[in-house]
């Protein structure tokens, strides 16, 4: 991370995307989510390149992760390309995670400006896929996000991973050549409830050469301490940041 930055950890700024806004997500539950008003004391109205540039400029942000909920549910076919545009026009490296689950999926959501394409296990048909993917659009440009939802993973219906544990998943993914992971609890995510980790901690010996990055449950800096002491790489941010309970802006760092 920048050594300007007051964050002890990398932290990426998530903007949750549904119908076009920017939501505020909380423990998973999409058919609840409502736009995001204000960030950091600045209204945004759920715009989502707002609360991109809120992220950035106010917030000292330097990676942002966008999550498009329709484009998940739907298919890659329903990703706001423009949105994806917005928040490069930036200047910082994007994360898409769009349900992308195939080589053509990948194409096109980098086509549309993401730096790095999130492959979820909630859209994973298999690990042979993931492989593909990987090979085809280069590993530095992938991640693979390990959907739990209160520590359980989420997967599609009579996939050959049904049972497989989350440290399982992540050895399995690293060996189809993933180098960055992401451990995405839902439940977690705007509860405001901290970190599982133990379980990253198992995560983080099942894949040891992966870039380990934690979502769900970052309320404050003691919380990104706590991450990069078991030996994370990087954590995915919403509620802290909107709430202004985190900055990585060292000249607004002493209001929190």
């Amino acid at each position: 991370m920048d050594n300007t930055d007051s964050c002890p950890l990398r932290v990426i700024g998530v903007l949750d995307v549904k119908g076009g806004r920017a939501v505020h997500a909380t423990g998973g539950r999409r058919e609840d989510y409502a736009p995001v008003s204000r960030a950091a004391g600045v209204r945004v109205d759920g715009d989502v390149v707002a609360l991109a540039r809120v992220y950035v400029d106010a917030c000292g942000i330097r990676e942002l992760y966008l999550a498009d909920l329709d484009a998940i549910e739907h298919g890659v076919g329903a990703l706001q390309i423009d949105l994806v545009a917005g928040g490069a026009s930036l200047g910082v490296p994007v994360w898409v995670d769009a349900g992308t689950s195939t080589i053509g999926d990948a194409q096109q959501v980098l086509a549309a400006g993401a730096s790095v394409v999130v492959v979820g296990l909630e859209t994973l048909a298999s690990f042979d896929a993931l492989a593909e993917i990987c090979t085809s659009v280069g590993p530095d440009r992938v991640a693979f996000s390990v959907d739990l939802r209160d520590g359980r993973p989420v997967v599609m219906p009579n996939v050959d991973h049904s049972t497989a544990t989350p440290p399982e998943i992540a050895a399995s993914a690293a060996q189809a050549g993933v180098r960055r992971l992401i451990v995405l609890d839902l439940a977690r995510v705007g509860a405001s409830t901290g970190i599982d980790l133990a379980l990253l901690a198992a995560i983080r010996l099942a894949a040891p050469g992966a870039a380990l990055v934690a979502g769900g449950g970052v309320r404050d800096p003691a919380d990104l301490e706590a991450l990069r002491t078991m030996g994370c790489d990087g954590a995915l941010v919403a509620s802290a940041l909107i709430s202004g309970a985190l900055t990585c802006n060292p000249r607004v760092a002493h209001r929190h």
